[in-house]
């Protein structure tokens, strides 16, 4: 029984204080950058390889695009590049790394992603012939034209004047910052970017505040907070406190489980060792009487064997109702599943091979010293 505490003490140790070490050991959410000229990334942002994912909140995972552009993976579009995050208004500006952002809208689809249009407005995408005579209200998009037609964007309220040569192409809920800028640089206009929003988490109140940072309030949660130091999140006081006191804590409890361990180890080699040696001397002094001795002191195999022999279970509980845990004769503790032998008359009870050798020996009970009978039926 006393061998199984020692390593029962060591795994309560590993399963109580570890995982507490574990839960505060945890990589910091320093800011990181792709490169000098792209965008910070902090919370809720998340650099990939440069950060770990518990620094950032889910779907806002960028990813730097050789070694340099910063880019952000939505679910159901291509990376585009990031040009800018303001964390105070919760705004990011993305553009398309092939300059085509107008072939991107034609498909973008910001569902399944925590990002949504700043502001949007319905814009209808028209083709016409090369040839055809095109007002000024209407910007050609060359990144999607070919060798006959061109491509226009309008918005919805102006197609009374669109050219009988023309046909829409398909009517479309588009940020409305992207449009302005269309129309306001006509040249290069394909590059112009977009502006989308987050609504969760809202750190805004945080990030006015100066020297404050928004991240976690803890590992296991997804809650919020806001953070006086410029590295946020999992950088919190209580877990490095818990820290210190779990790694203070499990050396003293490991040597002095050890220590517990070994003593009791060793009580109970010198039980057992003890037990062994009175039953060998007893067993020994039996052989060793001389062949001419008249008569035997102790009682013979049949009277011994006609007492009381019962298996002690889980409760190491004797028979007879006593308390006692310890055998008066090898004075080690009972366990379970060992056999013990009980007197009559006087009801005290052995380990069946110390009282046994003993009665082999004697006629009287170790204890009080009465003289058993033979058990009746």
């Amino acid at each position: 029984m006393t061998s199984k505490l020692l390593p029962l003490l060591l795994n309560l140790i590993f399963l109580f204080f570890f995982p507490l070490l574990n839960a505060s050991e945890q990589k910091p959410c320093y800011s990181f950058s792709c490169s000098q000229e792209s965008v910070v990334a902090r919370f809720p942002f998340s650099l990939f390889s440069y950060q770990p994912e518990s620094c950032g909140y889910s779907g806002f995972n960028l990813i730097c695009k050789d070694d340099a552009n910063t880019t952000l993976k939505l679910p159901k579009s291509e990376p585009f590049l990031v040009k800018e995050i303001d964390y105070e208004t919760q705004r990011i500006r993305l553009n398309d790394p092939e300059n085509c952002l107008a072939r991107r809208l034609l498909n973008f689809d910001p569902s399944g992603s925590p990002f949504s249009f700043l502001r949007s407005r319905n814009y209808t995408f028209l083709i016409c012939p090369k040839e055809a005579n095109i007002t000024a209200s209407f910007r050609a998009i060359d990144c999607l034209g070919n060798t006959t037609s061109s491509f226009f964007v309008v918005q919805f309220e102006n197609l009374g004047s669109m050219p009988s040569s023309c046909h829409i192409f398909k009517i479309l809920p588009l940020p409305f910052s992207w449009f302005v800028a269309y129309t306001t640089y006509p040249d290069g206009q394909n590059s112009r970017d977009m502006w989308l929003k987050w609504d969760s988490p809202d750190c805004r109140d945080c990030e006015r505040r100066t020297n404050s940072r928004c991240g976690f309030k803890n590992n296991t949660s997804h809650q919020v907070e806001c953070f006086s130091s410029v590295n946020p999140g999992l950088h919190n006081t209580g877990l490095q406190v818990l820290k210190i006191m779990c790694l203070s804590l499990v050396g003293p409890l490991t040597a002095l489980t050890f220590c517990v361990g070994l003593v009791m180890c060793s009580s109970e080699r010198v039980s057992s060792q003890i037990q062994q040696a009175v039953v060998a001397r007893l067993s020994g002094s039996v052989t060793s009487q001389p062949s001419n001795e008249v008569a035997r002191i102790g009682l013979d195999e049949s009277t011994i064997e006609s007492y009381k022999k019962v298996e002690l279970g889980e409760s190491r509980r004797l028979p007879t109702g006593s308390n006692d845990v310890v055998c008066p004769i090898c004075l080690s503790e009972y366990a379970t599943k060992e056999t013990v032998r009980c007197l009559p008359e006087c009801e005290h009870c052995f380990h069946t091979e110390c009282i046994d050798a003993w009665l082999k020996l004697h006629s009287s009970c170790p204890v009080c010293r009465s003289n058993p009978s033979p058990l009746r039926d």
